[in-house]
């Protein structure tokens, strides 16, 4: 069964020592402030890397506080922090809604263009998704590059994922996200006419013919289907998986919760795994399963998944979504919440948000505030007050995981049966997979084999029924019977031959 959760068939040993290498490899690709070769003029490029460097971030406030809206753009620095660049100033600007033309307003944008060069930035980051249109006039009045929140995001995750999956996801979200912005190089860029254009090549060859940027947008419709077929294809392996756990009656538990909140750290505790952890936004992309047990000995899988965000990227959602499928069929949602956040009130509601995307939204829900040991006592107790049944752990110290594990007892839908049967001694492998799939309450051995009491799945239940009643049990009962008729008919010729 243990086939079903290990990723790598060498033990935990090898897992450890290939998340290792991983966090070694990512803290060493780091980006090196100062060097490029892009184009000074970025109206003149094509196709450009997202190099993110020296950047400014500006953000709009259209709704709640200020307190709400400075978080936001904190959150925003994390983001570029974590994609490798240095934050050098940001901006909030108070309006109805964002301008349309350059997402800020022009003396907002004449200001920003001021600290740019001031401070010798290459880049803006916009808190928020904007249209090609208000990228390319913010581009010009900036006159660096610009880039929003969903390109920012997609860039971590394409520097993070590590699995064929996780990169094809990725892929297929980069692809989504860029085929609406693709830009030519004006002029220089005028359509191909079609056919043989100075012989004539006849009817139905002349005419303007298909522009550069139309070849590229066919082709990334191209790639976007294959991809979306190859993630089909991946897809059906992780439900084979599922329906084996089904049938052997396994609950399923999904760690679901805001990035960074420590669910990796969790995992790890509840089931002494060693998935990666690094203290970073989306640190882990591809879902992790484990198995764990109850106080009791029932056995659960417990599966880590993407972390999300506020205002997570459609597409990410709708490339993940054969991934986030873990949450949506769980027996149970163990939201984790982080108790030290500035709003932790705000990251339950965008994740909550996100679960109703994907229709998660009916899945029973355990909400645990975790890094208590760290976490402001008042804001844990507010959570605690506003969430019903919530628990407060701290996966860094231990805390409050024996009585988690003892909810999760509880709250853990009872799949099996609960049988008394007698299994005879050639059939031990019954007892042994009795220990490891189910929970065995009572074990006597007597004459005739093993007296077993446990809550075992349906199909075990079936195999240890089965052996109670085969003929090798009976065959024992009639040879012991045989044995014992032999000697008493062996008494009675002895006693005749006596009294002769």
């Amino acid at each position: 069964m243990t086939a079903l959760f290990d990723e790598f068939p060498d033990g935990p040993r090898a897992r450890r020592e290939a998340d290792q290498l991983d966090l070694q490899e990512r803290h060493a690709l780091r980006r090196v402030a100062g060097l490029s070769t892009e184009l000074e003029d970025v109206s003149e490029v094509e196709y450009r890397a997202l190099r993110l460097e020296r950047v400014v971030l500006m953000g709009v406030w259209t709704e709640g506080t200020l307190t709400t809206a400075e978080n936001s753009l904190r959150e925003l620095s994390l983001l570029a922090e974590t994609a490798g660049s240095e934050v050098l100033d940001g901006l909030i600007q108070r309006r109805g809604r964002p301008d349309t033309a350059t997402y800020v307003g022009s003396g907002k944008a004449a200001e920003l263009a001021g600290i740019v060069a001031s401070t010798g930035a290459d880049t803006v980051i916009c808190d928020g998704e904007l249209t090609p249109g208000q990228l390319r006039k913010l581009e010009g009045v900036v006159k660096v590059k610009v880039i929003d929140r969903t390109a920012l995001i997609l860039d971590i995750f394409a520097q993070h994922a590590r699995s064929k999956e996780g990169k094809a996801q990725v892929e297929l979200a980069q692809l989504q996200y860029l085929l609406p912005r693709l830009r030519g190089w004006g002029e220089s860029l005028s359509r191909q006419a079609g056919g043989r254009v100075a012989g004539g090549g006849g009817i139905g060859t002349r005419g303007p013919g298909e522009t550069k940027i139309e070849t590229d947008r066919r082709r990334i419709r191209a790639r976007i289907t294959k991809l979306k077929r190859e993630l089909d294809d991946m897809s059906v392996g992780r439900e084979v998986q599922r329906g084996q756990r089904r049938r052997g009656a396994v609950p399923s538990v999904a760690i679901a919760g805001y990035t960074n909140a420590g669910k990796s750290s969790l995992l790890n505790r509840l089931t002494g795994a060693s998935v990666l952890v690094d203290d970073s936004l989306f640190a882990t992309l591809d879902p992790a399963v484990r198995k764990a047990r109850t106080p009791a000995g029932r056995p659960f899988t417990l599966t880590d998944t993407v972390g999300f965000v506020r205002h997570l990227p459609h597409q990410l959602v709708e490339a993940f979504r054969s991934t986030l499928e873990e949450v949506a069929e769980a027996d149970l949602i163990l939201h984790v919440v982080d108790g030290s956040d500035a709003d932790p009130q705000a990251q339950i509601a965008a994740v909550r948000e996100v679960l109703g995307e994907i229709g998660a939204g009916q899945v029973p829900e355990l909400v645990v505030v975790n890094k208590a040991d760290v976490a402001d006592p008042i804001t844990v107790e507010g959570l605690r007050l506003r969430e019903e049944g919530a628990l407060v752990v701290s996966a860094r110290t231990g805390d409050g995981l024996p009585a988690l594990l003892s909810e999760l007892e509880r709250q853990l839908p009872r799949r099996d049966l609960q049988i008394t049967v007698l299994v005879p001694y050639g059939r031990g492998d019954l007892i042994s997979r009795a220990h490891q799939e189910g929970e065995v309450l009572t074990v006597s051995h007597g004459q005739n084999g093993t007296e077993l009491t446990a809550r075992v799945p349906p199909g075990l239940a079936a195999e240890l029924d089965r052996a109670a009643g085969s003929p090798d049990s009976a065959s024992g009962e009639s040879a012991s019977g045989e044995s014992a008729s032999g000697e008493s008919a062996s008494d009675e010729s002895a006693g005749s031959e006596s009294a002769r």
